[in-house]
């Protein structure tokens, strides 16, 4: 008896430390998924519950925008809520879904742009008609903040002179002149499409291309006209001249803050802060703030001290009078060359690390599978190869909406679609063919004589994939590493569209800026890094691939 229950003793106790063991195990996956969704994700993996209110700010790929949420972000951040600017996203689409979708919680947008792009052939015009159809899907609407920064068409004033150009139905009697408009206005409800059609225009040479760069086509003269906004500062710069829109194509376009309903409940003060916008700017001082970030002469001030300047020069916000006004008004400094350098390398070589080391993992046993099995092969190689041919921006786009379609789990309460994460879930797929196709044309050209030999020894199919065919492919796999490696470096600058940083970053506050001294801040340390990572493979090479495959082929 005594025997019996040592035995169920022991049993028990063995069961006891089975559970304990398990748990452990448990609390050791959790924390490493935590640990990896932080590292991937730049954010405490908390359910929102658990954390102090926090406020996400977005805005576009121009500068007044990037103004307007400076604005909004250091407003809403002296009431004590962390906010986070998430700058230069991209166009109205894409902030629009990042909104409703709740990966951001406010952005700066326009009234026409909302009429005519938002809800497109939905017949909501007028304020109130907006503002109820915006309400319907969770999203509120401020009042406008004083200045209408409406489209217009824009040509050099000498040549509106000589051509005795004033109206945009001038245009008619020149079909010869060739039209470049920023992408987003060739295919807006009230762009160009629309346009041609309302004042009958004759031309067919129309070019897409970036808004900033087209005034620098203007200047030497690859185009004639081009869409500008109202507010431009390079319109004085450059001498053009707006034409009269004369049959009054173009609506207004008030500049309002949408944000999500959600947003009054969890951060109420600063909502109320940012709200104080509403009125309080002008046209002119829009103008003036657009001008100071982006000037043709003098020194770049950049945007969060132009927003902070303004909000010191006009003080119409509310200040605790606990806080000295010092306190309330005092802003982050700009960061040095040397800091901006060194984060956009850590956020650039943490793009690249995780991504390729991911795809270097799943390429090499899907690149033997596909040597190994023909059909199932072709398959693999089809599939990636599609996926190489996808543009950059439709395939974040694309796996965003992907994210969003994930529930919650079990650690966080949702995967984030701006940021690192999308980031590196595209530079894994684009780092799939090269590897896999290298891989699989190694093994593939081993020649048959060596294979029959392997299999005469008895060896293992295991041991000879080990011991022979991965040693004679080696040579050929890092090759697709080193070509992954390259296009990855390059293909991150991509990151910066979706709030993921790198060297993407200078380089589309440069294009927008028309700054090519910030462009090169970007595009030269990212292909010197991709000259150090191939140099870095190159000596690895050394290492893994067996000698008699380095040996040269005597002449």
């Amino acid at each position: 008896m005594n025997r019996k229950k040592r035995i169920q003793k022991c049993l028990a106790q063995s069961r006891k430390g089975a559970k304990e063991r398990l748990a452990s195990w448990r609390l050791r996956a959790r924390c490493s998924c935590l640990l990896v969704f932080w590292l991937v994700t730049g954010e405490a993996p908390l359910r929102a519950q658990d954390r102090p209110p926090r406020v996400v700010v977005g805005s576009k790929a121009f500068t007044e925008s990037v103004i307007l949420a400076e604005l909004a972000t250091q407003l809403a951040r002296r009431t004590g809520a962390e906010v986070v600017h998430r700058p230069e996203l991209g166009g109205t689409r894409l902030l629009w879904n990042a909104l409703r979708q709740g990966e951001i919680d406010v952005y700066p947008e326009y009234t026409g742009t909302i009429s005519q792009e938002i809800f497109a052939r939905q017949g909501v015009q007028g304020e109130e008609a907006i503002r109820q159809a915006l309400t319907n899907r969770g999203i509120l609407m401020s009042r406008p903040l004083g200045f209408n920064n409406t489209y217009a068409l824009g040509i050099r004033e000498s040549l509106a002179a000589r051509l005795d150009i004033r109206k945009i139905s001038d245009l008619r009697e020149h079909p010869e002149l060739k039209f470049g408009f920023s992408n987003e206005f060739m295919e807006r409800g009230d762009g160009w499409p629309s346009l041609r059609d309302r004042y009958q225009l004759p031309q067919k040479d129309v070019t897409g291309l970036e808004h900033a760069l087209a005034y620098r086509g203007l200047e030497n003269g690859s185009i004639a006209l081009t869409d500008l906004y109202s507010t431009d500062p390079e319109i004085r710069y450059y001498d053009l001249r707006i034409l009269e829109d004369d049959l009054g194509h173009f609506p207004r376009y008030h500049a309002v803050l949408l944000y999500r309903a959600d947003l009054a409940e969890r951060a109420p003060e600063a909502v109320a802060a940012f709200l104080q916008l509403e009125g309080r700017l002008p046209r002119a001082a829009i103008v003036e703030m657009n001008s100071r970030a982006k000037p043709r002469s003098g020194e770049r001030v950049i945007e969060s001290r132009v927003a902070a300047d303004f909000l010191k020069e006009n003080p119409f916000f509310e200040i605790d009078p606990q806080e000295s006004e010092e306190a309330v008004l005092t802003y982050p400094d700009e960061e040095s060359f040397r800091k901006r350098l060194i984060k956009y390398t850590a956020q650039h070589l943490f793009l690249v690390a995780v991504s390729l080391s991911s795809a270097i993992l799943i390429s090499i046993p899907l690149g033997i599978v596909a040597a190994k099995r023909a059909r199932l092969g072709q398959g693999i190689l089809a599939v990636t190869g599609i996926i190489q041919t996808l543009p950059g921006l439709a395939l974040l786009v694309f796996i965003m909406a992907l994210l969003h379609l994930i529930p919650p789990l079990p650690f966080v309460h949702k995967l984030p679609a701006l940021g690192t994460l999308p980031a590196v879930i595209a530079l894994f797929l684009y780092s799939l063919l090269p590897i896999i196709r290298n891989t699989y044309t190694g093994l593939h050209d081993i020649p048959l004589s060596v294979r029959e030999s392997a299999e005469a020894l008895g060896l293992p199919a295991a041991a000879r994939l080990r011991l022979i065919e991965l040693p004679m492919a080696s040579r050929a796999i890092l090759a697709g590493i080193k070509t992954a490696a390259v296009i990855n470096v390059g293909t991150a600058t991509l990151g910066a569209l979706v709030g993921a940083g790198g060297y993407g970053q200078p380089i589309l506050t440069g294009i927008r800026l028309d700054d090519v001294g910030l462009i090169l801040q970007g595009a030269v340390p990212a292909a010197l890094l991709a000259l150090l990572i191939q140099g870095l493979f190159e000596a690895a090479e050394r290492k893994l691939v067996p000698k008699g495959l380095r040996l040269q082929p005597a002449e």
